[in-house]
């Protein structure tokens, strides 16, 4: 899917740290992101729980039902990372996962990865979502 520029009429310092769009309304998307935000402790990257601030993700051109999809990232240059690429950014962001971002990127297993995500997060939307769950407007 392709994704516009976010952050239309948007200064260039919205962008001083990547924003990590999650859905804190799912409980394993929860707990993984906590652990991330945890051990965050220079506070490189602003979290965004989509579940409990849909405005921010329409303000960045984004959709809901997008944003539940999949995770995602919008990085310093104001392009969106999404799925494995949006982890891989999140990780270079973070003490203990820079060296694992790095290692998939040299090894060429973003795309592979993707794959398997993109199975998973199809599977989790139609638990999540399939029943109008995790619609908000």
């Amino acid at each position: 899917m392709s994704l516009p520029r976010a952050g239309v009429g948007e200064t260039i310092a919205a962008y001083a740290k990547p924003l990590v769009f999650y859905d804190g309304g799912c409980s394993l998307c929860r707990r993984e992101i906590g652990h991330y935000q945890r051990i965050d402790s220079r506070h490189r990257l602003d979290w965004v729980d989509i579940s409990r601030e849909p405005e921010r993700v329409h303000r960045y051109g984004l959709t809901v039902a997008a944003a539940m999809q999949r995770l995602h990232v919008l990085d310093a240059d104001g392009d969106w990372q999404t799925g494995v690429a949006g982890f891989i950014e999140l990780w270079a962001h973070l003490p203990y996962y820079r060296r694992l971002a790095s290692l998939l990127r040299a090894l060429h297993m973003v795309k592979p990865l993707d794959i398997v995500y993109g199975c998973w997060s199809r599977w989790r939307a139609k638990h999540r979502c399939g029943s109008d769950r995790c619609e908000i407007s």
